[in-house]
């Protein structure tokens, strides 16, 4: 039990790379059928009604009026970088190259995070966290590079637009990591995510006036297996993913929780082959076995 109190933030990170798994899938399919821009304003007032119902059992309260200028001034802003412009540019690179190599491009999340950390916050990590990245990230590149058709290089599979559309995300994921961290504090993570979700709906508001695409949006919320794949990205995502990220960087430093949340590439190799009945290769088994490694330096 000691051991687990130690590692909050690192199980909370781990729980958070299997939401996302599922999330990613989710919002792939979803994408497709019904538009990138659609998906994320729907799955964001679906997760808002999620985190209102769970706030009022949890917390008592539908909203969170309990927080403070701060943290509805930082959140905020994480909300409108990490939702709006990050997820913007990660669900349209979904549509683009798919969510296996846009995963592969998000594990630059952690060294961004990393980064954005030390600027913003001073957090410093040790050379035994450093080995613990190296390992991670050489893991799924293992994992992922193997599954290129007929041996060709990654390079020339991945259209260059999708590739830049996944670099934004996770700009936008690993700045608003920080800045949630930054704002949160000791405050209540699902609250803290129903403040991101607030601003996010709003940003997508805006952005869906300003490019007048409602038309679309009403199309989409008609699309019966458009909005089944929503929803269910929303209660992985929004709801129980983006929560427990908050928990992990609250728990421990934000530069290690991104790089366990960055195992979702190698999760998906699982479902790949259970529910779509893609070949697994020895290289992406091993690449597994080297990311868990590198993953289990953390806990040491």
């Amino acid at each position: 039990m000691n051991f687990f109190n130690h590692h909050i933030g690192e199980f909370a990170a781990l729980l958070t790379a299997i939401f996302w798994t599922v999330t990613s899938l989710a919002f792939e399919s979803a994408s497709n059928k019904i538009g990138s821009i659609a998906v994320n304003i729907i799955r964001l007032i679906i997760g808002f009604a999620f985190l209102s119902v769970f706030n009022l059992i949890w917390r008592g309260y539908i909203l969170p009026v309990d927080a403070s200028i701060e943290n509805w001034l930082w959140l905020s802003l994480s909300g409108l970088v990490g939702f709006v412009f990050g997820d913007l540019f990660l669900f349209k690179s979904y549509t683009m190259i798919g969510s296996r190599f846009s995963m592969l491009i998000m594990t630059m999340v952690p060294p961004i995070t990393a980064f954005f950390s030390f600027i913003i916050l001073g957090e410093r990590l040790t050379l035994f966290h450093y080995l613990g990245m190296t390992l991670t990230f050489s893991g799924i590149a293992m994992a992922i590079f193997s599954r290129s058709a007929k041996g060709e290089k990654l390079s020339l599979k991945l259209a260059p637009k999708g590739i830049l559309y996944a670099l934004g995300g996770a700009v936008g994921q690993a700045l608003g990591l920080v800045l949630s961290k930054f704002g949160m504090k000791n405050y209540d993570p699902f609250a803290a995510t129903q403040i991101r979700i607030i601003a996010g709906i709003f940003g997508y508001i805006l952005l869906v006036t300003m490019l007048t695409r409602w038309h679309m949006v009403s199309n989409a919320s008609h699309n019966k297996s458009g909005m089944i794949l929503t929803s269910i990205g929303a209660f992985f995502g929004p709801f129980l993913g983006v929560s427990f990220s908050l928990i992990a960087i609250k728990y421990t430093e934000a530069g290690i929780a991104s790089t366990i949340m960055a195992l979702v590439p190698i999760f998906i190799i699982l479902p790949a082959f259970l529910l779509f009945k893609q070949k697994v290769t020895l290289s992406e088994i091993l690449g597994s076995i080297v990311s868990v490694g590198g993953v289990a330096l953390f806990f040491l």
